[in-house]
């Protein structure tokens, strides 16, 4: 029996899934009206808190693809898939408040604390989809 036989695999997914996460990061970051990495940097709290909500939004349902995939290429698939769910539900959420973008560049908590719900909350309920 060998102990790491699963290693592969598993670096395949874990890097596979780092991949998926920053590529998630990279077109959140061109989709929004204002630079969030720019913002944290200056110390701007709300910006942090919403950028952590969108990763967590989207790490949840990329953790139940990699549960519940057949292999790595459907694995793949789902995730996409839920990138782009939580990108619809991202667009969504800022109709409801269209300067949101502004609250989150003037520290707002408050918006960045709906914001990071919003995601968490429908990362989740993704995630349950993909069961």
């Amino acid at each position: 029996m060998n102990l790491l036989a699963g290693l592969p695999a598993f670096l395949a997914y874990f890097l596979g899934s780092l991949s998926l996460l920053a590529a998630f990061l990279v077109l959140h970051a061109r989709l929004l009206p204002l630079d969030e990495w720019t913002l944290i940097r200056q110390g701007n709290v709300a910006a942090a808190l919403s950028l952590a909500g969108a990763a967590g939004g989207f790490a949840l349902p990329l953790a139940s693809a990699i549960v519940h995939s057949a292999g790595f290429i459907d694995m793949l698939v789902w995730a996409v898939i839920s990138g782009a769910v939580q990108f619809a539900a991202f667009a969504a959420m800022r109709l409801l408040r269209r300067d949101a973008a502004g609250a989150l560049a003037r520290g707002d908590m408050a918006e960045a604390t709906v914001m990071a719900a919003g995601s968490l909350v429908l990362g989740a309920l993704n995630a349950a989809c993909l069961s």
